[in-house]
């Protein structure tokens, strides 16, 4: 079984990780722990991040990936493995899914334990006042103000990721604020009820494109039905006369004095035939 466990700090992650781990036989891969062991031990690694975790910042992409990839190949790590602090970006979760295809396993499921941040932060202040009373070493980054500055990177950066595991349907949340027993008896039953269908993004699914139906050839002599009726011809205009309506009347004028220049033109020849004689 592989399981990544979801939550901002002290949220019970690690107090989960360990029951799971007695009940299934796998084994925890604790980015924090690795990381941590890698400053005590001294390594390039831990000398890198040493700065980075004492801020309780994220260390970079690239160390964490490659820590985990190195880790889940290990034999106690093929049965399966619990990470616990990692994936904590969305970049991350890509390059988990990138190693986990490469190595040919999937994640089984991915719980998110939802706690209450201001209950969260009463709960590590109380925890550290008792390692304290108890003489137990409390670590640099273990303290109210850098556990404030987590929330904040957790809110900003790892939230996104219960979006991003719930469209993959792999998501599983319980309530965190429970008594531990509680909590274990809710992981218990999501991991019994089997996976849940992935839930499919209607936006990224190309949607298939629907032939458009072929058209008949049209009967001879019959019009098809969605053809539009012919224009009917307009009658062609007739020619306009030359006569304009002007030229018109003054031919009618010429017409009615036609008769009194004659008999004028009449007039003057016969006068002049008479002053010839």
């Amino acid at each position: 079984m592989r399981l990544i466990l979801l939550g901002p700090p002290g949220a019970g992650k690690g107090t989960q990780a360990q029951r799971l781990v007695a009940k299934y036989g796998i084994v925890q891969l604790s980015t924090g722990d690795m990381l941590r062991a890698a400053v005590n031990a001294g390594t390039p690694i831990g000398r890198e991040v040493a700065d980075i975790m004492a801020r309780g910042a994220l260390c970079p992409d690239e160390i964490v990936v490659g820590i985990v990839e190195g880790r889940i190949q290990e034999p106690d790590a093929r049965k399966g493995f619990i990470l616990d602090g990692f994936p904590r970006t969305v970049p991350q979760a890509v390059a988990l899914d990138r190693m986990l295809q490469r190595h040919g396993v999937s994640l089984d499921a991915v719980l998110e334990l939802r706690v209450d941040e201001a209950a969260l932060m009463r709960r590590i202040e109380t925890r550290i006042a008792e390692m304290k009373a108890r003489g137990e070493a409390v670590r640099d980054d273990d303290n109210a103000e850098a556990l404030r500055r987590r929330l904040i990177a957790f809110r900003e950066q790892t939230a996104p990721l219960i979006a991003y595991y719930q469209l993959q349907g792999v998501l599983r949340t319980v309530d965190g604020m429970a008594p531990i027993p509680d909590v274990t008896e809710a992981i218990d039953k999501v991991l019994s009820s089997g996976p849940k269908p992935a839930k499919s993004s209607k936006a990224s699914t190309p949607s298939r494109a629907v032939p458009a139906p072929s058209a008949k050839p049209a009967a001879k002599g019959r019009r098809p039905a969605n053809a539009r009726p012919a224009a009917k011809a307009k009658p062609a205009r007739k020619p306009k006369s030359k006569i304009g309506k002007k030229s018109a009347r003054g031919a009618a004028t010429r017409r009615k004095l036609a008769p009194a220049r004659k008999s004028a033109a009449a007039k003057r020849k016969v006068r002049a035939g008479g002053r010839r004689r």
